[in-house]
């Protein structure tokens, strides 16, 4: 099984990249998700979010102030160094646990969809293939402003948090351009699709841990003939 590494930049249209390669039933790990989940009240990295961070954070169920969490981290860097290090290891970890699923399961290739696969940068060594998500500055900065209505200045902000689009281009296998309509981004994703799936770079591996199984039975079995030898 090979990893697929899936990002872009903020309002790039990653989600609907995402939603394309599911409809086409890819095996696919959504790390927005896993966010969501590990910070969910309770769990570890809440806690420490809660600890050092305010229970001013925290909406009166008790989850996370999205809105507000986010306001203060993307104009402190300092802060958002360490909410990630309070979330990040979680999300890792929760995603190696569904990794571990679907190898069972025989999948050839997962998709990991994550947002900041070059900003953290501790998966990328991992990745046999990363998709890259792009479009224009200035139908980015409109699709941030409208979608999460927010003023050019804190949209821009917010862009710039992230590694420049060009700099996670020239690093990518695959880049999609989704500046047009979403038949046309839909005929990119088909075209990458198709190139996974005739893939065989999963073999590799498969065939490494094949032998590695046949080598530790020969071991077992020579062990215990040499064991009732001297029985």
């Amino acid at each position: 099984m090979f990893l697929v590494g899936l990002t872009g930049g903020i309002a790039t249209g990653k989600s609907t990249v995402a939603t394309i390669f599911r409809d086409l039933r890819c095996p696919l790990i959504d790390a927005d998700v896993e966010a969501r989940e590990v910070v969910l009240p309770g769990k570890p990295a809440w806690r420490k979010i809660k600890q050092l961070f305010g229970d001013e954070f925290l909406l009166p169920d008790g989850t996370l102030d999205r809105e507000k969490l986010g306001r203060v981290i993307f104009s402190d860097p300092y802060k958002r160094k360490l909410l990630n290090s309070i979330t990040h290891p979680e999300i890792q970890k929760a995603i190696m646990w569904k990794l571990l699923t679907f190898f069972v399961k025989g999948c050839s290739y997962v998709i990991l969809d994550l947002p900041l696969l070059f900003e953290s940068g501790s998966l990328v060594k991992y990745m046999t293939r990363v998709i890259v998500v792009t479009c224009d500055e200035d139908l980015q900065l409109q699709r941030l402003t409208a979608r999460d209505r927010l003023t050019n200045d804190e949209a821009l902000q917010r862009i710039r948090a992230q590694l420049p689009l060009a700099e996670k281009c020239k690093q990518a296998s695959h880049v999609i351009i989704n500046n047009g309509t979403q038949e046309e981004t839909r005929n990119q994703v088909n075209t990458i699709y198709h190139s996974l799936y005739h893939s065989k770079s999963h073999w590799k591996l498969r065939i490494i841990l094949f032998g590695m199984t046949t080598l530790l039975f020969v071991g077992v079995i020579f062990i215990f003939q040499f064991a009732t030898i001297f029985y």
